[in-house]
């Protein structure tokens, strides 16, 4: 009997991707078409696939192995893994850091929705 496919939702993007119980969430991430940089091929060793969940939410991933606990010391306790260690174990929200420029360019397009002047430009 097979396990039934889980959800896994990025923020904050709001994609979501239907994979095994027991995927990594980088494989996810990358199933999902979402770019999220790595250099050490997933052994922990880069720390560059930082993610994040909401505290209700921590048990829906498989607990953190040996590295990932070396690695993230007490990031852990704010939710934040190491997409190439954690596991899906059930239906997840997981935070993606988001690009700085991405970022600044949404914000602009925010604030100019709103109607408020940046006065950096």
């Amino acid at each position: 009997m097979s396990n039934p496919a889980v959800t896994v939702t990025f923020l904050p993007d709001n994609r979501s991707i239907s994979v095994k119980p027991g995927v990594s969430l980088l494989e996810a991430v990358r199933k999902a078409g979402i770019v999220l940089p790595t250099r050490c091929g997933g052994k922990a060793g880069c720390m560059m696939c930082k993610v994040s969940v909401d505290d209700g939410e921590v048990g829906a991933l498989r607990p953190p192995g040996d590295a990932e606990r070396r690695k993230l010391g007490n990031q852990l306790e704010q939710g934040v893994r190491l997409a190439c260690q954690a596991a899906v174990l059930k239906n997840v929200r997981v935070h993606i850091p988001e690009d700085p420029l991405k970022a600044a360019v949404r914000r602009r397009l925010e604030a100019a929705r709103r109607g408020e002047a940046d006065e950096l430009w």
